[in-house]
Formats: C-alpha cells, structure tokens, sequence
C-alpha cells in the first residue's frame, strides 16, 4: 500500500539556520531518500516552497474564491512530503520516524486510496 508522508515544521525555522546547518539538514534528507531508495519503498518526494509561493482555493456552489497562502494559521506548515509504497501501517510509522523533520515538526502518515 501507498503512504503519504507530509512533513510538517515551522516555517521559520529554516530562515534561522546557517547555510552550514541546511546543508546538514539537507543531508539528512538525502540519505533518508537514499535508504528508502536502496529499500525499493521510495515512490516519490520533495520540498514544497514557502507557504508565501501558496494559494488557496474554497468552491461553494458556482462561485470560488482564491487566498494566498496556506489554508490555516498553525505553528507548522507542509513543508514536504514523501509517498512510501510500505506493507502495513505499522512499517509506514517506523519509516515516519526516520524524517528528519520529525524530530521539529511532525509527519503525518495517511493511506493512498488506489483507485486503479
């Protein structure tokens, strides 16, 4: 089964980092991306860009409207996201754990419904 990990860390903390610990950060999501890889799990993944570069859309009947910016104010945005092809929920979780943005944010792991 397919899951989709979005990766979730306050915005601001990446504007406060030196270019020596993005590359580190970086780092670790590379070789993050290399083990899932090796491990034949790795479906696809990136970084999204700021909240600031997003657009909101809401449709209610005929009529939408657009918003810049992410839907709702929280202290941690998406910031990421990965989709893992993992045998059950429980091995899903235990790649969550190796995000690097888990140890400041949070990984949301949810279920890619398969509709084919």
């Amino acid at each position: 089964m397919k899951y989709m990990f979005l990766i979730y860390t306050p915005e601001g903390n990446e504007t406060q980092m030196t270019p020596a610990e993005r590359e580190a950060m970086l780092a670790e999501y590379f070789a993050f991306t290399q083990e899932a890889m090796a491990q034949n799990v790795f479906v696809a993944g990136d970084e999204l860009k700021p909240t600031t570069a997003a657009t909101t859309l809401r449709l209610r009947g005929n009529q939408f409207a657009t918003t810049d910016g992410p839907f709702a104010e929280t202290k941690e945005q998406l910031g990421g996201f990965y989709i893992l092809e993992c045998p059950d929920i429980d091995a899903a979780v235990g790649w969550a754990a190796k995000i690097p943005g888990a140890k400041h944010g949070s990984i949301e792991v949810r279920p890619i419904v398969n509709f084919g």
